[in-house]
């Protein structure tokens, strides 16, 4: 099995800053690409940030300059570092990550359980 822990998340002001970050452990050989997605009330799920294994990056255009993705493979860990929220940036942000099982020797693909972003006007 493959869990994913996300930290990260809460109350901040316009303007201010938070750093997202989602783990991953259990039965993994390696993990492959990684990233962020959002729901806001009422809207699609949508891809902030994604990382691929060789750290090819892809961003929103909603965030391009002020969010940064970023990969630690040795802790199978990512990292969104969000500047200059807005309160449209609010939304529950979700972690994906692609993992090769070391039980199946198959790619999964993984979703955390969510954290909450909330940026007050």
């Amino acid at each position: 099995q493959v869990q994913l822990v996300e930290s990260g998340g809460g109350l901040v002001q316009a303007g201010g800053s938070l750093r997202l970050s989602c783990a991953a452990s259990g039965s993994i050989v390696s993990t492959t690409a990684m990233g962020w997605y959002r729901q806001a009330p009422g809207k699609q799920r949508e891809l902030v940030a994604r990382i691929t294994s060789g750290s090819s990056t892809e961003y929103a255009d909603s965030v391009k300059g002020r969010f940064t993705i970023s990969r630690d493979n040795a802790k199978n860990t990512v990292y969104l570092q969000m500047n200059s929220l807005r309160p449209e940036d609010t939304a529950v942000y979700y972690c994906n990550v692609a993992v090769l099982s070391s039980l199946s020797y198959r790619y999964l693909e993984v979703w955390g359980q969510g954290t909450l972003v909330t940026v007050s006007s």
